[in-house]
């Protein structure tokens, strides 16, 4: 379980990283701020779940992360040109960063022993808080925040892996089916252009 648990994380930090250093090359940081900010995508939300299930946050553990982030700055450097050109190069990245840390997050909580309704949570912190960081950091407002579907996508996949875990489907299957839903969602959910209703200041206002 660990060893599947670090492949999910290597994957979700590379994907992440290249979401948030490809924003940063967008925005013309200098290399060291687009490490920086890939960095804190990537390993944002495992932090923050590590910290809340009481464990040693998982890039303190393996310096594979820090040099995985290294190597996704290589990447964005030599073919910036052409990613920064490609609007959906960001999302698809995103997408995945999202979909592998949903699993991870789920998978570790309930390794340290979490009752299925907090490893959802955490599947979900350990997918969007990342991604919070990141937004933060190159001064635009948290994806989260806005009417995309975006942390519903990893939540209704937490659903999906708890239903099927409650059916004696294996791990495994468990963890594939929630990544190509959370993908799912969010492909579907931005192709059709489904959201969630906005919060009205008149409407608060009645």
């Amino acid at each position: 379980m660990e060893t599947f648990i670090f492949i999910i994380e290597f994957l979700g930090t590379f994907a992440a990283a290249i979401s948030g250093i490809r924003l940063a090359a967008a925005k013309q940081f200098d290399w060291f701020g687009g490490y920086v900010v890939g960095l804190a995508t990537a390993i944002g939300g495992g932090t923050l779940r590590d910290l809340m299930i009481d464990a040693t946050p998982f890039w303190m553990t393996k310096s594979i992360y820090i040099i995985c982030t290294g190597i996704a700055l290589v990447v964005v450097i030599i073919f910036k040109r052409y990613l920064v050109r490609l609007n959906n190069t960001w999302f698809i990245f995103d997408t995945l960063g999202l979909a592998f840390f949903t699993v991870a997050g789920i998978q570790k909580s309930l390794m340290f022993g979490f009752p299925f309704w907090v490893a959802i949570i955490m599947g979900c912190i350990t997918g969007a808080a990342g991604g919070v960081v990141r937004d933060v950091l190159i001064n635009e407002e948290p994806l989260i925040f806005r009417k995309e579907i975006y942390a519903l996508a990893s939540i209704i996949g937490g659903l999906i892996f708890q239903i099927l875990s409650w059916l004696n489907v294996g791990d495994a299957v468990c963890a594939v089916v929630c990544f190509l839903s959370v993908v799912a969602m969010r492909l579907l959910a931005v192709k059709y252009h489904i959201s969630l209703p906005h919060l009205k200041a008149e409407d608060i206002e009645k």
